[in-house]
């Protein structure tokens, strides 16, 4: 009996630990990916902004804006792309909002974002733009890839439609989470004005006859959980300016927008919980189950060669019966 459980132990032994890298080169490779339905908002403000007033073309105070940024996962899209693509593939419908205190628009750019579901590498497919004009991104954008690393990533910037580095600065403790902090800098660059205009009448084509052009700066800032690879927080010192032309009547420059912009407290703290839940189930898949499949199958192997040494173990010589003692005679 101890021989065949021997051998039955010995063959979980065998599974278990073959379980082991299989889980976390073949499945996980293969298992951790965006859904290509998920939808997400978030809500930032800039408290205490500067913002020109379309109607004076003056720079003024404001007690706040908000920025609504939405992602859509377009399923229908990604589905079609991946026919040709020959991977899984997540098309992201964007919108960032941008409105004043007295909830006017101030500008509303869409945004096409094409990647790989496994990766986050750019996907360059039909419909990949920003507000309208067709792009061909290199580098990351919205999302790190999983298991993040520490250094630097190429991270693609929607008011330039270019791809610039940002900078990995040192790790950080982040309301009870591990994260990275990433810094990038994008110095002031000619920029296109959006399409949609908050005063009706005006467009860009308008705005270009006049020779006034916008001009754009930003210091980008992110707080990244590096096993889902997600941020949990993000902020941007952000300014624009439009220079030249006769709009501005003489004038050398005026400010557009300027202000520190930051996550609103509520979508922080719905970040940080959807990021904790999500980070357990990358775990399990690169870290837990692995090293316990590992574990467990050391220790049935050594079970095994314990119960196989017990079964071989000669049984010890029962003592020899002492013969009688003959009588004695005299």
């Amino acid at each position: 009996m101890r021989r065949k459980a021997s051998l039955v132990l010995l063959a979980f032994a065998v599974f278990f630990a073959a379980l082991s890298p299989l889980l976390r080169y073949y499945a996980y490779p293969r298992l951790a990916k965006i859904p290509a339905d998920q939808y997400q908002d978030m809500v930032l403000v800039a408290k205490g902004a500067t913002l020109l007033d379309y109607g004076t073309m003056k720079a003024r105070w404001v007690s706040e804006v908000t920025i609504v940024q939405t992602l859509k996962g377009n399923v229908e899209a990604s589905q079609q792309i991946e026919k040709t693509a020959g991977r899984d593939v997540v098309v992201w419908d964007g919108l960032s909002y941008v409105q004043g205190p007295d909830g006017k628009m101030v500008s509303r750019i869409p945004e096409r974002y094409i990647f790989d579901a496994h990766s986050q590498d750019p996907v360059h497919a039909t419909g990949e733009m920003v507000d309208g004009d067709p792009v061909k991104r290199d580098g990351i954008e919205f999302k790190w890839p999983f298991l993040t690393q520490k250094r630097d990533y190429e991270y693609f910037d929607a008011q330039t439609r270019t791809t610039n580095p940002i900078h990995y600065k040192g790790t950080q403790n982040f309301r009870g989470l591990k994260v990275y902090y990433f810094e990038q800098t994008i110095p002031w660059t000619k920029v296109p004005f959006p399409k949609t205009m908050p005063v009706k009448g005006i467009t860009p084509e308008s705005v270009a006859k006049t020779g006034t052009t916008r001009w754009y700066t930003t210091v980008r800032r992110f707080w990244v959980e590096p096993v889902t690879g997600a941020p949990v927080y993000g902020e941007e010192i952000h300014k624009e300016e439009l220079r030249g032309g006769t709009l501005l009547g003489g004038r050398d420059k005026v400010t557009a927008f300027a202000g520190h912009v930051k996550m609103r407290e509520d979508y922080i703290e719905h970040t940080v919980d959807l990021v904790k839940s999500n980070r357990t189930l990358v775990l399990l898949l690169t870290s837990y189950l692995p090293w316990g499949f590992l574990t467990l199958g050391v220790v049935l192997l050594a079970l095994s060669l314990w119960l196989e040494a017990r079964g071989r173990r000669p049984a010890d010589p029962e003592p020899a019966e002492s013969a009688a003692p003959e009588p004695v005679s005299a």
